[in-house]
C-alpha cells in the first residue's frame, strides 16, 4: 500500500491546478491563448505542449472519475463552490469581478483533480480498504 502525506496531497493539488491554469487563465499567457494567436497553424513546439497537457489532463481526469464517480465530482465542485459562497458571505472575499470568479473556478477544477489524484490514497489510510482494478 502506498504512503500519503499531507505534503504529497498538497503537491498534487499544486500540480493539478498548475495543469488547468497552463492550459487556460485570463491572463491571456495560457496554452489556448498560444494556439489561437497569430500566427494561425499547427507548430511543433504547440503540437507537443498540447499533447504534453492532454496526457496531463487524461490522467487527472481518469484517476478523479476512478477515485470520485460522477457524483463524488459534483458533490466536491459542490463542498468547494458553496465554500467560496461562505467566503463571499463573510465578506472574506470582497467584490468580485468576472475575472475573480473565473480564476476561483479554475482554482477549484484543479482542487478537484488534485484531491481526486489523492483521494484512493488518503481513502485506505483512513479506511485501511484498498482500492483495486
Amino acid at each position: 500500500m502506498g504512503s500519503i502525506s499531507w505534503s504529497g496531497v498538497a503537491v498534487r493539488i499544486v500540480l493539478a491546478i498548475a495543469l488547468v491554469l497552463l492550459t487556460f487563465n485570463p491572463t491571456g499567457w495560457s496554452f489556448y491563448h498560444w494556439i489561437s494567436a497569430p500566427p494561425p497553424g499547427m507548430t511543433a513546439e504547440k503540437a507537443l505542449a498540447g499533447i504534453v497537457l492532454l496526457i496531463g489532463w487524461i490522467i487527472c481526469l481518469r484517476t478523479a472519475f476512478v477515485a470520485f464517480g460522477w457524483l463524488g465530482v459534483l458533490l466536491c465542485a459542490a463542498l468547494l463552490g458553496t465554500f467560496v459562497w461562505v467566503l463571499v458571505d463573510l465578506r472574506v472575499l470582497q467584490s468580485l469581478g468576472s475575472t475573480a470568479m473565473v480564476w476561483i473556478g479554475l482554482i477549484i477544477a484543479g482542487a478537484i483533480l488534485g484531491i481526486g489524484l489523492s483521494w484512493s490514497l488518503i481513502r485506505a489510510r483512513t479506511t485501511g480498504q484498498i482500492e483495486t482494478q
